[in-house]
Order: structure tokens, then C-alpha cells, then sequence
């Protein structure tokens, strides 16, 4: 256990004041406003936070909210932080095993990503069944401290079954349309070329974006029950004929949010 991780844990505990979640929720580009569907919030800064890295990526608010969803104990962070900021991995690690030192036992987490399946189309919400990871980077490389995980972690249910079996369930009984798919990630900050996106293609992923599988990674490790979800902002280079930006990433995923918002609220009430 780092100092860094004491050190994040107890001071969003100080802050939470007897509040005990017991889910973090991580939300990705354009989707920080299903944080405003959390009753009763606290708002805990990360300047506030000694030594907390900052995220500087339009669309990302950079706080953490804390409070209840759905009748559930909830920290929810409201922007995360990238590899392509200069951050190391094992900052993000720190942050995950902070959560588990407060007592979190569930990781939902969300991104935007592009669509590496053409039948992927904007607007989708993808449920993450597996991911790839392309970044050339992990968050557990160093000392292994035995009390917070293994050295060699398993990844077999990299994103729980039985959660994502729950979301399949409220998704068709909502009429919440959803597809599986598996997440690829890449370090970023430039958009892929045409021949990356047809060769990520070839080798099993559906979607391809630059975060969350630090988080995964960090929260298996620390044997927290992981579900994850990519918001598809437009297809991936090659796959259409205009160029891409963050603008447009933005829009599309704040277009797909309130489905995404109504889907977790469903889920919370089920657990």
C-alpha cells in the first residue's frame, strides 16, 4: 500500500463525514452529468485532495460526488484522469485502492469510445464484456502490496458476469437497447488511423478508446466486482468519411447519457 493511497483515502473519508459508500462510479467524456441524478450530494474537489492528480480534458469536471443513487451508497467521480496527461498508471491504481481502504466493493465505470464494428453506430450503449489492452502500460507494475491483491491477479472476469447478466436483464426490460462488445484501449491523445482501426478490427475489438482499463485492472487486482459501459460517439477512422474531434465526442455522447443514466439508475435499484 503506497503512502499516496492513505493518503487519498483518508482524506475523502474526512471529507464524506460518516458518509460510507459503497459503489465508486467513474464517469468518462460527456457523461458527468448522470452525477446530478445523485440525491443528497457532497462535492469533494480533487484540488481539495493533497497530491490528487487534476484532469485538464474538456468534459471532464474534476470532482468527486458523494451520496445516493437509487437508494445505493455512491462516490462518484465526476472526470477522470488520462495516461496522455503525463499521469502514471500507478497514480490510477492508488486512486482504485483508495476505494477499497473506504470500504467500496463495486467499480461501475463509463467512457466514450469510437466504434471499431461498423454495426456499432453513434448513440450506441456498448456493455463491456472484455477489453484489450493496446496502451502498453499497467498500473501494478512495482511492489505488490499482499494485503490489497495478488502479484499476479486473475482477468478471467475482468467484468463481472453476474453484473453484466443483471444489465442485459434491466436492459430488455426497459427496452434499453444495448450490445455487447469488447473495449480496446490505446494510450492516445491522437485519434487512430484508418489502417490502426482496421488492424484493432482484426484482433477483437469492437470499441477503442484511451481509459478505463487502468481502473479495471486496479480494481481486479484489489477484488472489486467491475461493470463497464462505452457510450459510442462515431465510428472510427476509415469507417466514415468526416474527421473526428472531441467536440463532436462530447455531443454524441451527451446525446447517449440520459439512456446510460436511466440504465444504471435501473441497476443501483437492483443490487
Amino acid at each position: 500500500m503506497t503512502d499516496l493511497c492513505r493518503i487519498f483515502a483518508e482524506q475523502i473519508q474526512t471529507r464524506l463525514n460518516g458518509f460510507t459508500p459503497d459503489i465508486a462510479l467513474i464517469l468518462g467524456s460527456g457523461l458527468g452529468h448522470i452525477a446530478e441524478r445523485i440525491e443528497n450530494p457532497v462535492i469533494i474537489k480533487y484540488t481539495d485532495i493533497k497530491d490528487f492528480p487534476q484532469s485538464g480534458v474538456r468534459g471532464h469536471q474534476g470532482q468527486f460526488v458523494a451520496g445516493t443513487l437509487s437508494g445505493k451508497k455512491v462516490l462518484c467521480m465526476q472526470g477522470r484522469i488520462h495516461l496522455y496527461e503525463g499521469h502514471a498508471p500507478q497514480i490510477i491504481r492508488d486512486i482504485i485502492h483508495a476505494f477499497k481502504l473506504l470500504g467500496i466493493t463495486k467499480l461501475f465505470v463509463t467512457n466514450a469510445a469510437g466504434a471499431l464494428n461498423p454495426e456499432l453506430t453513434p448513440g450506441t450503449i456498448m456493455l463491456i464484456c472484455d477489453h484489450i489492452n493496446l496502451s502498453f502500460a499497467n498500473p501494478l507494475i512495482g511492489a505488490n502490496d499482499d494485503t490489497l491483491g495478488p502479484r499476479f491477479p486473475d482477468m478471467s472476469n475482468a467484468y463481472d458476469k453476474n453484473l453484466r447478466n443483471l444489465a442485459l436483464r434491466i436492459a430488455d426490460e426497459y427496452n434499453i437497447p444495448i450490445k455487447q462488445g469488447v473495449y480496446l484501449m490505446v494510450s492516445g491523445p491522437n485519434f487512430e488511423t484508418a489502417a490502426e482501426v482496421r488492424a484493432f478490427g482484426i484482433l477483437g475489438g469492437d470499441a477503442v478508446g484511451m481509459s478505463t482499463v487502468p481502473e479495471v485492472i486496479a480494481a481486479n487486482h484489489a477484488g472489486l466486482a467491475v461493470l463497464g459501459f462505452s457510450v459510442i460517439t462515431n465510428l472510427g477512422t476509415g469507417l466514415q468519411q468526416q474527421s473526428l474531434s472531441h467536440t463532436e465526442t462530447l455531443a454524441a455522447a451527451g446525446k447517449a447519457a440520459d439512456k446510460l443514466s436511466q440504465l444504471l439508475l435501473h441497476i443501483f435499484e437492483r443490487l
